[in-house]
């Protein structure tokens, strides 16, 4: 489908009651959208299931894919909204990743059907898709990059890192939240955090820009010398000494 945007009064209602009708229609459609589908729903569907009249939707929308925009755009404000609170206290990085997933997948559990939701936003609204990830990786690179100068975190890409961490709270919570629910989660938790805080090498990480293929000059220099073995050494190395009172063939 893909067709533009069209998106809708930001302003919102200005009544209390107006406020309240238009949640109602936008958790309806969140639900609907998850169950049906995109294509299958209808605006009388969303209506029904928020109690609302038929003629009152057009009152916050002018049509589907105005309300299906807001609620990709809704999911993800909310999200980021909680996840930043709840990191708010943090005292470091390391703790910001875990309290993050944590929040992710406690949101996931109570919104079933942002995956559905969100993936369908690709073929109905590719701006609404990509601004839900662009928007959110913002936030993250911000954080990061802070995390950064502070020596916290190891300097690489901080776009480039944000992503990562993002496929992963995005593959874990679809696997342990909205495949098969997890009601602890720490061992997922313990094993993620692993993987951040030390990656994936039992080695050291290098510096960034190191040759690590082939030692440096200064690294050769003060490396200690090992002198050549004698001509002795080698021809004991090669093979063993005669014992006394015997021939080398016996």
């Amino acid at each position: 489908m893909n067709r533009p945007s069209t998106s809708p009064d930001r302003s919102g209602p200005v009544t209390p009651r107006g406020q309240r009708t238009r949640a109602k229609l936008l958790k309806a459609a969140e639900s609907v959208f998850g169950e049906k589908g995109y294509e299958r729903a209808s605006i009388a569907d969303i209506t029904r299931k928020g109690g609302v009249a038929l003629g009152t939707f057009y009152v916050y929308f002018p049509d589907k894919q105005s309300i299906f925009v807001e609620v990709v755009d809704d999911l993800g404000t909310r999200l980021r909204r909680l996840i930043a609170d709840s990191t708010s206290k943090c005292d470091n990085r390391i703790d910001v990743e875990r309290e993050g997933l944590r929040t992710f997948f406690q949101f996931v559990r109570q919104h079933p059907n942002l995956y559905r939701v969100v993936r369908q936003a690709e073929f109905v609204d590719a701006d609404c898709y990509r601004r839900y990830y662009d928007r959110f990786a913002k936030g993250y690179v911000t954080g990061l990059s802070r995390a950064m100068e502070e020596g916290e975190v190891r300097r690489m890409d901080p776009e480039a890192l944000a992503y990562c961490l993002m496929g992963i709270g995005d593959f874990l919570g679809m696997r342990w939240v909205l495949w098969e629910e997890d009601p602890g989660l720490d061992r997922v938790l313990d094993t993620a955090m692993g993987l951040i805080r030390h990656g994936l090498d039992t080695r050291p990480a290098p510096p960034p820009g190191r040759n690590t293929l082939k030692p440096s000059k200064a690294a050769v220099k003060a490396a200690p010398s090992r002198a050549a073995p004698s001509k002795t050494a080698k021809k004991n190395t090669l093979r063993p000494a005669r014992r006394p009172g015997r021939s080398a063939r016996s």
